[in-house]
Formats: C-alpha cells, structure tokens, sequence
C-alpha cells in the first residue's frame, strides 16, 4: 500500500484558501507535503477539498490539522490512499448520540427521576472509562425499575431526533446499492422504529423486558456491546462476501471503537475524544450525510 494518506476536508462553507494555506503550512512543519487533489467541489450541501499527504500521518500531527480545520469551522478526514468508493458495501452505525441526537436510556430514566445518576454512568461508558459495557448497562437498566412502558413511546415521540443530515445519509446509501446496519448498545423498541422510518435493512439492539406494562430493570438475552456490534458486522460482511474493509462505520463512545477498528472509512460523530483521536474521520460541524462525500 502506498505510504501516504489522503486528506479530506469538509465543510458547510466555501473552503478557505487561508485554510488550505495553513493546512499545508503546518504540514511541511511536520515534514510532509500535502498536494491538492481535484479541487474544491460542492454537492449542494457541503463543500470538500481532498488532500495527498506525502507521508502517513501520526495520531498527534492528525489532531494538530483538525484544531487548524476546527478554526475554519470545517472538519478534516484521513483516508487509506487505495480505498475505492466501490470497494464500500456496507454502511453500520451505532444509534444513541450518533443516528439519534439522545442516549434513550437516559431520557427513559428522567421518568423515575433517576436521569442524572443513569446519565453519569452513561458519560463514564462512553468515555471509555468503564469498560465493561454490560455491567454498566445492566447497572442502568436496574435503575429503569417500575418504569411504565408507555415512557418508551413518549421519549421517542417527544425527545428523539435523528441527528442532521440522517435521512439523506441513509437514502444517498441505499441509493448507492449499500446494506445498512443499525447497532445499538440502546433497546430494541427504538431500533425498530428507526428502521421502519429510515429503512435499515438490519438493526441489532437489547430487549428490556417488560411484565404487567413496567420495566423489571431487567434486559432479556444477550447483551450488545463493543465485541457484539463488531460481531454483528462481521457476519454482516461474511454475507455480502466481503470484509469489514468494505464498510463504513459510524460512532460517537468508545463501546463503538470495535466495530469502527479496521473498517475501510470509520466516521466519529460529535465523539468523545478518544474515539476522535482513533477515527478516520471526525464530524463535528457536518452533518451525517457528508459521509456520503467520503465515498463519491
């Protein structure tokens, strides 16, 4: 494989020539080159100008870019220099803080009163700070005791979103012939709604159960975590006859970096820092349809 990157800067403006000035400034800085390729094109919804770097670029010098991109108000991605839009099959995404703009179990917590202490423990998981996904969630759920089920349909009625830019993102996928995985550490109740509104062709989430109309702060069968959403993935791609290189995935907390890890585009959405640094590509000023960019 050749020994350098492509760098992809996008944004919601016209690309700065100052940016692209300063780009290559701090590049050479670093003893690297970096060669515009093609030109800045819009495709009506954001701007993106791509990159050769003559050389690969380590996680710090990456960060020092995307601080020198972030004060133009745009965001930067590396890619691998032999990675084909074609070569791209599958399209899986984690749901809560990326496809949705809520962490449901949160929101489904603020109906016991318990929202901050379950929050907490969510923050401390997604920052990579407990590492066990499943103890965690079952710590949450205990908590969601008693909870009518009724709570469920009015978070998604009155509090869930999907984030900007969802809908064209999973429309500009099927479009493309993509198969779309949704993958969620969340529950079962939201991912099926989402994939009647947004047409995934497969949603994997955890089942809470419910006996008399509550919440038992019980989840039924196996638990979806990080090694679970890379697993769901991989048969995904076993089925497809391709590898997890064919994918592109997307996530914002560290349960999503297995799935993300050794992907052929790996998309951090408004993420925590240490699945940014990890990411090939780090959205925090675009919306989730700019990936569809990565792969035109």
């Amino acid at each position: 494989m050749p020994n350098y990157q492509v760098l992809v800067a996008l944004s919601r403006e016209p690309i700065a020539e100052k940016l692209i000035f300063s780009l290559k400034d701090q590049a050479l800085k670093l003893g690297i080159s970096l060669h515009s390729n093609g030109g800045q094109i819009s495709n009506g919804s954001y701007y993106s100008e791509r990159f050769e770097a003559s050389a690969h670029l380590d996680t710090v010098q990456r960060e020092q870019l995307r601080t020198i991109a972030a004060s133009f108000n745009a965001d930067l991605c590396f890619l691998r220099p032999d990675l084909l839009p074609q070569d791209i099959r599958v399209l899986a995404m984690d749901m809560d803080s990326t496809l949705i703009n809520i962490e449901c179990i949160d929101e489904i917590a603020d109906f016991t009163g318990k929202k901050s202490a379950v929050a907490e423990i969510t923050e401390a998981t997604m920052r990579g700070e407990i590492k066990d996904f499943k103890e965690s969630l079952r710590r949450r759920v205990a908590l969601l005791e008693g909870v009518h089920a009724d709570a469920l349909e009015s978070v998604y009625r009155e509090r869930l979103s999907p984030n900007p830019g969802a809908a064209e993102l999973l429309a500009g996928a099927h479009e493309r012939g993509l198969y779309t995985l949704l993958v969620s550490g969340g529950f079962t109740f939201f991912t099926e709604k989402l994939r009647l509104e947004l047409g995934f062709k497969q949603t994997q989430a955890n089942t809470l159960e419910i006996i008399d109309g509550k919440l038992t702060g019980k989840v039924l069968g196996d638990i979806v975590d990080g090694a679970a959403k890379a697993a769901h993935l991989n048969e995904a791609c076993a089925r497809l006859s391709c590898t997890k290189a064919n994918a592109i995935t997307m996530g914002d907390g560290a349960n999503d970096l297995m799935m993300m890890n050794g992907s052929g585009i790996s998309v951090a959405y408004k993420a925590k820092p240490v699945v940014k640094e990890k990411a090939d590509a780090a959205f925090d000023r675009v919306g989730l349809d700019a990936a569809l960019l990565l792969i035109s």
